[in-house]
């Protein structure tokens, strides 16, 4: 079994906390650390729903994206499908698949 070594800190932590601790408390401190993620999950949802900054939800409906495309004095005057809107707003996909492979058939491994 190969692990790398976030794998092994992790698992030794977890097999520490069990022999300290002993197995219940350590579930009770797992449930009581997955009850305060959720309470903070939904504190930030609540947050999010609330704030005027998020009035906006939809991007053609931003103030600021009409100002930069308008027709008359618009930094990106020719439209959102323009040549410089495409050339300064769109990414490009670059296929490395072909380099990834020649890096495993040569033994490299990779951890993403």
């Amino acid at each position: 079994m190969k692990m790398n070594r976030r794998a092994f800190i992790k698992a030794c932590g977890i097999m520490t906390g069990y022999a300290v601790l002993g197995l219940n408390i350590t579930k009770e401190a797992v449930a009581s650390s997955m009850s305060f993620v959720g309470l903070r999950q939904t504190s930030v949802y609540a947050a999010d729903a609330n704030a005027k900054i998020y009035a906006i939800r939809k991007s053609q409906d931003n103030p600021m994206i009409k100002k930069i495309y308008d027709k008359k004095d618009g930094f990106l005057h020719e439209g959102p499908c323009g040549h410089m809107s495409h050339h300064l707003l769109h990414t490009h996909y670059i296929d490395r698949s072909a380099k990834v492979a020649a890096l495993k058939d040569r033994g490299v491994t990779l951890n993403f």
